[in-house]
């Protein structure tokens, strides 16, 4: 369990407005944090079965907020998952880098195919 410092201090990091709280960033800022501090207490302990439980549930409501984030407000979401380090935003990147590669072959190859079409109406007259 995180103590009241840390909280704080998540939550003055993370918050939309003043007196913020509740946001679901602010949400999955501290469920991430537990889920830190749960992880590397299961290290050590690997047969604590009911931290390992509370473990499993703090990483399904984190998840449940966060496709509630992404479909609510999309640049919020790339933006938390950016801050937090979440492996969700590597692979958010790396499908995002695949998609402007495609879309610069893409790209290229129109304009292949327009010189080409250029050069076989020039060659016609």
């Amino acid at each position: 369990m995180l103590d009241k410092k840390t909280k704080e201090k998540i939550i003055k990091k993370f918050r939309v407005h003043e007196s913020d709280t509740g946001s679901p960033q602010v949400q999955i800022a501290i469920l991430t944090e537990e889920i830190k501090f749960l992880s590397e207490h299961l290290k050590k302990h690997k047969h604590d079965h009911s931290s390992r439980r509370g473990l499993l549930r703090k990483v399904s409501e984190r998840r449940r907020l966060l496709k509630y984030l992404q479909k609510e407000n999309e640049k919020d979401f790339r933006d938390l998952s950016l801050k937090l380090k979440l492996k969700i935003s590597q692979k958010m990147e790396q499908e995002e880098l695949e998609k402007k590669e495609k879309e610069r072959k893409y790209d290229q190859q129109l304009a292949e195919d327009l010189s080409e079409e250029i050069g076989d109406s020039a060659s016609e007259e």
